[in-house]
Protein backbone atom coordinates (compact mmCIF):
# COMPACT_ATOMS: atom_id res chain seq x y z
CA UNK A 1 0.00 0.00 0.00
CA UNK A 2 1.12 3.38 -0.88
CA UNK A 3 -0.27 6.51 1.05
CA UNK A 4 0.81 10.09 0.70
CA UNK A 5 -0.81 13.02 2.26
CA UNK A 6 -2.18 15.67 0.28
CA UNK A 7 -3.24 18.82 1.95
CA UNK A 8 -6.15 19.92 -0.82
CA UNK A 9 -9.52 19.32 -1.49
CA UNK A 10 -10.41 15.76 -2.41
CA UNK A 11 -10.78 15.82 -6.23
CA UNK A 12 -14.79 14.99 -7.18
CA UNK A 13 -13.30 11.75 -9.17
CA UNK A 14 -11.65 10.15 -6.19
CA UNK A 15 -13.83 8.18 -4.02
CA UNK A 16 -13.60 8.88 0.26
CA UNK A 17 -13.51 5.85 1.68
CA UNK A 18 -12.69 6.99 5.33
CA UNK A 19 -12.91 10.29 7.33
CA UNK A 20 -10.27 10.42 10.17
CA UNK A 21 -10.20 13.16 12.76
CA UNK A 22 -7.33 15.07 14.38
CA UNK A 23 -9.30 15.51 17.90
CA UNK A 24 -7.94 18.02 20.52
CA UNK A 25 -8.91 18.42 24.21
CA UNK A 26 -9.71 22.12 26.35
CA UNK A 27 -5.78 21.37 27.20
CA UNK A 28 -4.42 21.13 23.40
CA UNK A 29 -3.59 17.87 23.64
CA UNK A 30 -4.44 15.23 20.81
CA UNK A 31 -6.76 11.84 21.43
CA UNK A 32 -5.12 9.10 19.96
CA UNK A 33 -7.17 5.64 20.39
CA UNK A 34 -5.13 3.27 22.16
CA UNK A 35 -6.10 -0.39 21.51
CA UNK A 36 -3.85 -2.69 23.28
CA UNK A 37 -1.29 -1.00 22.63
CA UNK A 38 -2.20 -0.49 18.46
CA UNK A 39 -2.90 3.04 18.22
CA UNK A 40 -5.48 4.84 15.43
CA UNK A 41 -7.27 8.23 15.52
CA UNK A 42 -10.79 7.94 15.76
CA UNK A 43 -13.14 7.84 12.46
CA UNK A 44 -14.45 5.50 9.79
CA UNK A 45 -16.66 4.95 6.57
CA UNK A 46 -19.11 7.47 5.37
CA UNK A 47 -22.79 6.32 5.95
CA UNK A 48 -25.33 7.55 3.10
CA UNK A 49 -26.02 11.01 2.98
CA UNK A 50 -23.42 11.65 5.59
CA UNK A 51 -21.02 14.84 5.10
CA UNK A 52 -17.27 14.85 6.89
CA UNK A 53 -18.78 16.19 9.30
CA UNK A 54 -21.48 13.69 10.11
CA UNK A 55 -19.35 11.21 9.49
CA UNK A 56 -16.73 12.15 12.27
CA UNK A 57 -19.03 12.90 14.39
CA UNK A 58 -20.63 9.70 14.71
CA UNK A 59 -17.85 7.76 14.50
CA UNK A 60 -16.34 9.63 17.21
CA UNK A 61 -19.11 8.92 19.73
CA UNK A 62 -19.21 5.16 18.61
CA UNK A 63 -15.00 4.71 18.68
CA UNK A 64 -14.10 7.06 21.68
CA UNK A 65 -17.44 8.06 23.33
CA UNK A 66 -16.42 11.74 22.66
CA UNK A 67 -18.64 14.19 21.16
CA UNK A 68 -17.03 17.12 18.93
CA UNK A 69 -18.12 20.65 17.84
CA UNK A 70 -17.55 21.93 14.15
CA UNK A 71 -14.85 20.56 12.11
CA UNK A 72 -12.42 21.68 10.41
CA UNK A 73 -11.08 20.17 7.58
CA UNK A 74 -7.30 19.60 6.56
CA UNK A 75 -6.55 17.28 3.43
CA UNK A 76 -6.43 14.03 2.96
CA UNK A 77 -4.68 10.71 2.31
CA UNK A 78 -4.66 9.06 -0.95
CA UNK A 79 -4.21 5.87 -0.91
CA UNK A 80 -3.06 3.41 -4.08
CA UNK A 81 -2.99 -0.26 -3.24
CA UNK A 82 -1.60 -2.77 -5.85
CA UNK A 83 -4.44 -3.80 -8.08
CA UNK A 84 -7.03 -1.52 -6.97
CA UNK A 85 -8.91 1.89 -7.59
CA UNK A 86 -7.38 4.33 -5.44
CA UNK A 87 -9.53 6.44 -2.84
CA UNK A 88 -9.15 9.01 -0.16
CA UNK A 89 -8.97 9.40 3.49
CA UNK A 90 -9.95 12.49 4.39
CA UNK A 91 -8.91 14.15 7.84
CA UNK A 92 -10.20 16.73 9.87
CA UNK A 93 -9.63 18.80 13.00
CA UNK A 94 -12.07 19.00 15.53
CA UNK A 95 -12.66 20.26 19.34
CA UNK A 96 -13.52 17.57 21.92
CA UNK A 97 -16.60 19.04 23.84
CA UNK A 98 -17.61 16.36 25.76
CA UNK A 99 -15.97 13.12 27.03
CA UNK A 100 -19.12 10.27 27.58
CA UNK A 101 -18.32 7.23 29.36
CA UNK A 102 -16.45 4.74 27.43
CA UNK A 103 -18.41 2.27 26.07
CA UNK A 104 -17.61 -0.83 23.01
CA UNK A 105 -17.44 0.29 19.78
CA UNK A 106 -20.35 -0.72 17.92
CA UNK A 107 -18.54 -2.64 15.10
CA UNK A 108 -15.44 -4.43 16.85
CA UNK A 109 -17.14 -4.88 20.55
CA UNK A 110 -13.74 -3.33 21.34
CA UNK A 111 -13.42 -0.83 24.66
CA UNK A 112 -10.40 2.01 23.19
CA UNK A 113 -8.57 3.81 25.75
CA UNK A 114 -8.62 7.74 25.15
CA UNK A 115 -5.27 8.44 24.89
CA UNK A 116 -4.64 12.77 25.24
CA UNK A 117 -0.97 13.53 24.39
CA UNK A 118 0.72 16.76 22.55
CA UNK A 119 0.41 16.61 18.86
CA UNK A 120 4.22 16.49 18.05
CA UNK A 121 3.55 12.44 19.82
CA UNK A 122 0.89 11.72 17.32
CA UNK A 123 3.14 10.24 14.29
CA UNK A 124 5.69 7.82 16.34
CA UNK A 125 2.41 6.61 18.24
CA UNK A 126 0.30 6.50 14.82
CA UNK A 127 3.53 4.68 12.83
CA UNK A 128 1.91 6.45 9.50
CA UNK A 129 5.84 7.51 8.41
CA UNK A 130 6.81 10.26 7.03
CA UNK A 131 2.98 11.34 6.13
CA UNK A 132 1.97 11.03 9.39
CA UNK A 133 4.15 13.68 10.24
CA UNK A 134 3.16 16.11 8.05
CA UNK A 135 -0.77 15.35 8.86
CA UNK A 136 0.14 16.53 12.33
CA UNK A 137 1.86 19.51 11.11
CA UNK A 138 -1.20 20.35 9.17
CA UNK A 139 -3.41 19.39 12.36
CA UNK A 140 -1.33 21.82 14.90
CA UNK A 141 -1.85 24.73 11.94
CA UNK A 142 -5.09 24.17 11.01
CA UNK A 143 -6.27 23.69 15.24
CA UNK A 144 -4.37 26.86 16.15
CA UNK A 145 -5.77 29.01 12.94
CA UNK A 146 -9.43 27.39 12.26
CA UNK A 147 -10.07 26.04 16.08
CA UNK A 148 -8.41 28.47 18.02
CA UNK A 149 -6.50 25.42 19.83
CA UNK A 150 -3.99 26.47 21.80
CA UNK A 151 -1.47 23.41 21.59
CA UNK A 152 -0.24 21.28 24.64
CA UNK A 153 3.59 22.07 24.78
CA UNK A 154 5.78 19.07 23.76
CA UNK A 155 6.78 18.34 26.93
CA UNK A 156 3.65 18.07 28.39
CA UNK A 157 1.98 15.00 30.00
CA UNK A 158 0.58 12.31 27.75
CA UNK A 159 -2.41 11.08 30.17
CA UNK A 160 -5.73 9.00 29.41
CA UNK A 161 -9.30 10.68 29.52
CA UNK A 162 -10.53 7.43 30.46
Amino acid sequence: MKAHWIAAQVPDDLRVRQVYGFLFDNEGRVLVQDDLGRHNLPGGKPEAGEDFQQTLARECVEESQVEIGAAAYMGYVLVQDPGAEPYAQVRMAARITRFLDRAPDESTGRVYRRLMTPIENAPALLDWGAHGSAQAKTAAEVAHRDLGVRLAATDSEAVYAD
